[in-house]
């Protein structure tokens, strides 16, 4: 008897784990679904779902990318990444938020820029714009990123600090300028080095990084945002594809990643591992800053209900990206979803990532 039992629990111990995990990815089989649907159809060139929940994670790669480590343009969701590069520094006490950007920007000045903080900037209530007037022009002429921040610095603020909110990508860029004048580095290496690095997200790269042009997926183009140069027949030497935009790493939205190292990242706040970032700097930046009536903003993060998918809780925080991605962690779940597409935002509607997305969160609850 005693022989007996032994066996069973045996049996039981080496089939109930595979089962088990099979069970729990089946959960996330309508999601799936969703993209392999839309990469069959070819609407969708190439794209990745990452889940995890609790103990257990799920990764599946559809069309074009042959890997579930494929690396896509990750849009705005490289806003939350740089600015977890930049909290990097606050955590060694370089700056605070309540500091004038000023005082890093002595040119940033007049017209009301001397109230801007830096809690401004990282919260999209800076009154700086999304994109700048002179965007296209800039990029047809391959400018730096500095140039970038100077004509920034010298834009009119749309309203006084702090009384509206404004979706501002031009914001994200002058915190980054900023943390590279503490740190003296630029943002590509202080990105690499203090987040991807420590993180172990071995397959990405603010700009190309280590990789080729070859080793990224390239975006769709049809449909794409208008300051990516979609519609412009001119544009292929600075739009999203160009060997110019994928290099230049831009801060708001040039960071490269696969679904897998997206998810990595989630958890260093959903987890608070103090690897990249020191736990109570991590519960910082998931708070909302903003005022009632205000779009809910953490640093560098969406964050409530409305930056997950449809049942997710308040607490849930995450991004999206006008290339076709899309992200959000709910710790109330323990759940990640990363979804990335090659298909933008823009294109269609309802989008595959949101469809997607919303099967993982219907199947959470």
């Amino acid at each position: 008897m005693r022989r007996r039992s032994f066996l069973q629990a045996t049996a039981a111990a080496t089939f109930t784990s595979p089962i088990l995990a099979a069970v729990r990815a089946g959960r996330w089989d309508a999601a799936a679904e969703v993209l392999t649907k839309a990469t069959d159809s070819k609407q969708v060139h190439a794209a990745t779902l990452y889940v995890s929940q609790k103990d257990d994670s799920y990764t599946r790669h559809f069309g074009q990318a042959t890997t579930g480590d494929a690396m896509f343009l990750l849009g705005s969701i490289s806003k939350p990444i740089n600015i977890t590069a930049v909290m990097t520094l606050y955590d060694q006490g370089k700056f605070q938020l309540e500091d004038r950007v000023k005082k890093f920007l002595p040119t940033f000045t007049g017209g009301g820029r001397d109230d801007v903080t830096i809690r401004h900037l990282l919260t999209h209530v800076s009154g700086l714009p999304d994109q700048l007037a002179s965007n296209n022009e800039l990029r047809k002429r391959h400018a730096s990123l500095t140039e970038f921040s100077e004509q920034t610095l010298r834009t009119p603020l749309s309203f006084a600090p702090g009384t509206k909110y404004q979706y501002s990508s031009m914001g994200i860029l002058l915190a980054t300028r900023i943390a590279e004048l503490i740190s003296g580095t630029d943002i590509l290496t202080l990105v690499d080095r203090s987040v991807l690095q420590p993180l172990g997200m071995k397959h990405s790269a603010q700009g190309v990084g280590r990789f080729q042009l070859t080793d990224l997926l390239p975006c769709q183009m049809d449909g794409a945002a208008p300051e990516s140069g979609s519609g412009d027949p001119q544009a292929k030497d600075w739009n999203w594809n160009s060997p110019y935009w994928r290099k230049l790493g831009a801060p708001w939205g040039g960071t490269h990643a696969s679904a897998p190292d997206v998810g990595r990242f989630l958890a260093e706040f959903m987890d608070q591992r103090n690897v990249a970032i020191k736990p109570a700097t991590a519960r910082l930046m998931l708070q909302n800053h903003n005022p009632a009536g205000f779009t809910p903003r953490g640093l560098g993060f969406h964050v409530g209900a409305e930056s997950g998918s449809k049942g997710c809780s308040d607490q849930t925080f995450g991004h999206t990206g006008s290339t076709g991605t899309l992200c959000w962690a709910d710790p109330q779940s323990k759940t990640i979803c990363v979804v990335l597409t090659t298909l933008p935002r823009r294109a269609v509607q309802p989008h595959p990532r949101e469809v997607a997305a919303n099967y993982v969160a219907a199947a959470v609850r």
